[in-house]
């Protein structure tokens, strides 16, 4: 007998009723590339406040260690993607999405309320334990909802809250967060993050979770080659974006000659990139995937090496940045759904591993980016260690598809 979720969920949606739901799973990755991305405008901030003494001593040592509440982020997000997606892959999934929304909220209000900057330090990294387990039941509930055919799209519709966020969110709340606290900056995060929660409950229809999903099950996805490579093409082909991104400040005011006020309107115009991209890659990813990682990643070499080329023009700086910005956010949606197609049974595991590769990029990629430029080869050496890394990223894409045909051959013969 069919219980009352059940029944709930075999009936036919409105297509009004799917676009609130997508939208509030949207909202959802707003509410993170808010809380994620709006610390590295309030650095200065948490030093002064929170390292008061090294900061009067020294502001550079003090925004390099507060800079560790970013690293405490990333390494929550690594930690937290496989182990909560795995753990938690027979729950419904509308229930575990309201669940890791309730952990987003207490983490950020905790966050807000940091006595101490080593008490900052654990609650970002609780804060951002939910961060790959969201993202991946989110695309998962999106992509049922988007119907056969459209699960890039679906996935990209979830993506699109980080790239608004970038464009939106993030300035906006890095505004409010220099002109009132830090602390009502992430206070304003935690209520974004309560509003999707009643966005979620209100409009995100009941779906079950996989009765058969264990955690050993879910394991076992590391057992096959082509998830280890989908993995690395994230974690190393991704990072030439951050090498960059990590580094646009002194790139727009050192290399460029430009004033710091131009540093948000370039972070607007990457924001801006990051979204037109992610709705490219989507579209690409249900059209033909391979085609669409080997396109996007040949597209983000060539935009980097003009970017190291053209750095010290006005229109240089900005076309590459919006083009950098373009190739990376088109090919998030595309590793995604490459990594949920080569996981085979272990769908929730594989949808949130996609965010530990990427954060892995980021803490690689600033750090190759910053061994460069502390080696005195400039603020531009970090677009080149970046199109280093996109090579590196086409060569696991190439090697990834000839798995794939040397497979099909042997299932042929």
């Amino acid at each position: 007998m069919q219980t009352e979720p059940a029944r709930l969920a075999e009936a036919p949606l409105s297509p009004g009723r799917i676009r609130l739901a997508l939208l509030a799973l949207a909202l959802g990755g707003f509410a993170i590339g808010s809380t994620e991305f709006v610390a590295m405008g309030l650095l200065p901030n948490l030093a002064a406040d929170l390292l008061p003494g090294l900061y009067a001593a020294s502001p550079a040592e003090a925004n390099a260690q507060a800079g560790w509440a970013i690293s405490a982020y990333a390494l929550g997000v690594v930690v937290g993607a496989p182990t909560i997606a795995a753990a938690a892959a027979r729950l419904p999934r509308r229930t575990l999405l309201l669940w890791l929304l309730v952990a987003f909220t207490l983490g950020t209000v905790f966050s807000a309320l940091s006595p101490t900057f080593g008490v900052l330090l654990v609650a970002r990294f609780v804060s951002a334990l939910p961060h790959g387990a969201y993202f991946g039941i989110a695309s998962l509930v999106a992509a049922r909802l988007m119907g056969p055919g459209k699960r890039g799209q679906g996935v990209a519709l979830v993506l699109s809250g980080l790239t608004i966020a970038n464009v939106i969110g993030v300035p906006l709340i890095t505004w409010l967060g220099q002109t009132h606290g830090w602390r009502v900056a992430y206070l304003v995060v935690a209520s974004i993050f309560a509003l999707t929660f009643a966005a979620v409950w209100a409009f995100v229809p009941w779906q079950a979770g996989d009765p058969s999903a264990t955690m050993r099950n879910e394991l076992r996805a590391f057992r096959r080659l082509q998830v280890w490579l989908a993995l690395a093409i994230g974690a190393i082909g991704f990072g030439g974006f951050f090498a960059v991104y990590s580094y646009v400040a002194p790139l727009v005011t050192v290399t460029a000659g430009l004033p710091a006020g131009a540093v948000p309107v370039m972070l607007v115009i990457v924001g801006l990139g990051m979204t037109l991209g992610n709705v490219l890659g989507g579209r690409a990813a249900d059209r033909n995937l391979p085609r669409a990682l080997v396109v996007y990643f040949c597209m983000l070499l060539v935009t980097l090496i003009g970017l190291a080329l053209t750095a010290g023009t006005v229109v240089g700086l900005a076309a590459f940045l919006f083009l950098i910005a373009v190739a990376c956010s088109a090919l998030s949606p595309a590793i995604q759904t490459r990594l949920m197609d080569v996981a085979h049974n272990s769908q929730s595991i594989a949808a949130a591993l996609n965010h530990s590769a990427l954060n892995l990029a980021n803490a690689s990629g600033a750090f190759l980016g910053g061994l460069a430029i502390a080696a005195g080869y400039g603020y531009v050496s970090p677009a080149w260690v970046g199109a280093v890394l996109s090579v590196a990223g086409i060569m696991l894409v190439l090697a990834s598809l000839g798995v794939d045909r040397r497979r099909r051959r042997r299932i042929r013969a």
